[in-house]
């Protein structure tokens, strides 16, 4: 007997009892479109995760001030000609900035350059005490082609307090306040849908301009946002003229990152948040694999500057790129999980395989008792059986298959899914493989019956 007589016995014996058939297969069914959709709802929240961090720039660093740290902070200058924009026209001020010295003196600011302001916390070391500050002259050092090679831009950046927006009657509290030089919109990889980024003549001119978020748009101007492009708006009273709306970025977590407005660093410090120490400095690195090398030149260089090491920094560093991976390694696990709940379901379908056909093989014992009376073989026996088995997981895999791609277009548990090819092909073949392996035991059984003994089965 050769194989087409095998599976015209296969496929006869499947059609027989179409009901027994159809229930085997929807065991398969189930659990091969639950391998697929869970795997495309951990794929789909793993994707979502790393698309929410990449707009936080994947090769972005941001450097902030922190408690700690044991030396003296070294002697600093003006900053000159700073990000592409130059210092400031700050000689006016001369004196209201500066940062503490070594000695714990205030120093005036020098000319050319606007004074530093902000909050700074006293770290005191036992022997000597210092703020711990970061100040434009160190954002200045770590533009250095030589000792920071793999940083492509930097921008300072300080932060104004309980700002309140106001427009024609309406007002809005803005729950992020950048002030910053241009490079900082490349960064943070921001885009502006309308009107213009800030430049480095607004920055190094003073002025009062700024690009609006997309929610402080809305909430001053109404409808998308876009007619606040041109107007002036007051920030705690101050008149700024809103240049450009920044893209939407959306939310991450509880935090709306579109509730936000950047202006020019220079102009924020004359006007909201005073003169002194900067809140924070982005750092870009050159491209994604060379953030730890650019992590590694800030360190070597604000080490230097501040007469710390690194076990005693008073200053931290934040890389998105870090967050990244270790979301990556959480959502891999949890896509794991999920596809070993589901695959325990694929398990239960291929012992439903097995059970029935063990009925089936139970139920035709007379049938295989005349078979091998009149010649047939064992190999033509158990390749009838093990046949059937895998045209039930066959049918049931593509189905399921099927099941699972429709199934994944579906928001599931707020998540959107995003099919792994793999999980399709892993599957049907799992299941393919269910068939030969739960339908191996039932059809050597089926081989081994005597003729003698079958023939007389009732």
């Amino acid at each position: 007997m050769n194989v087409r007589e095998s599976a015209r016995f296969a496929v006869r014996g499947v059609t027989a009892n179409k009901m027994r058939s159809a229930l085997t297969t929807l065991g398969i069914l189930i659990g091969v479109a639950a391998v697929i959709i869970l795997i495309a709802v951990g794929t789909g929240s793993s994707k979502s995760v790393q698309d929410s961090i990449s707009k936080l720039g994947s090769n972005t660093l941001n450097v902030s001030a922190s408690a700690g740290g044991t030396g003296g902070r070294s002697s600093r200058g003006g900053f000159g000609a700073l990000f592409g924009g130059g210092g400031g026209t700050g000689s006016a001020r001369s004196g209201t900035g500066g940062a503490a010295g070594a000695s714990g003196a205030g120093a005036a600011g020098a000319p050319g350059a606007p004074g530093l302001g902000g909050t700074a916390s006293t770290v005191d070391s036992g022997t000597q005490t210092h703020l711990a500050q970061l100040t434009l002259d160190d954002a200045q050092a770590l533009l250095d082609p030589k000792l920071a090679p793999d940083v492509a831009s930097v921008a300072p950046v300080v932060s104004a307090q309980s700002v309140t927006a106001t427009y024609s009657g309406a007002s809005h509290t803005v729950t992020t306040f950048t002030g910053t030089s241009p490079s900082y919109l490349v960064n943070d990889n921001d885009t502006i849908q309308a009107g213009s980024p800030i430049t480095d003549s607004d920055y190094t001119q003073h002025r009062r301009v700024a690009d609006l978020g997309v929610t402080v748009a809305k909430a001053l101007v109404g409808g998308d946002g876009t007619a606040a492009v041109g107007q002036t708006v007051q920030f705690n009273g101050i008149a700024f003229e809103v240049v450009g709306l920044l893209a939407a970025k959306g939310s991450t977590g509880p935090q709306d990152q579109d509730d936000r407005v950047i202006a020019p660093l220079t102009s924020v410090q004359d006007t909201l948040s005073g003169y002194g120490s900067i809140s924070s400095i982005s750092v870009k690195a050159g491209s994604a694999d060379t953030v730890a090398a650019a992590t590694s030149e800030v360190q070597d260089i604000l080490n230097a500057r501040h007469h710390v090491s690194t076990s005693t920094a008073d200053y931290s560093i934040f890389s998105s790129s870090s967050i990244l991976s270790a979301v990556t390694s959480s959502t891999q696990t949890f896509t794991v999980l999920l596809a070993s709940v589901a695959a325990i379901s694929l398990l239960v379908g291929g012992i439903g395989v097995m059970n029935i056909m063990l009925v089936t093989v139970t139920e035709r014992t007379r049938e295989i008792g005349i078979r091998k009376a009149i010649g047939a073989q064992k190999g033509d026996i158990v390749g009838q059986f093990l046949i059937e088995a895998v045209l039930l997981s066959l049918f049931g895999g593509a189905m399921g298959v099927a099941v699972g791609l429709i199934g994944s277009h579906f928001t599931i548990v707020g998540v959107t899914p995003v099919v792994a090819p793999y999980s399709v092909f892993l599957a049907f073949g799992v299941s393919v493989l269910t068939g030969l392996f739960f339908g191996l035991y039932p059809a050597n059984r089926a081989a081994s019956l005597r003729p003698i003994d079958a023939l007389r089965y009732e």
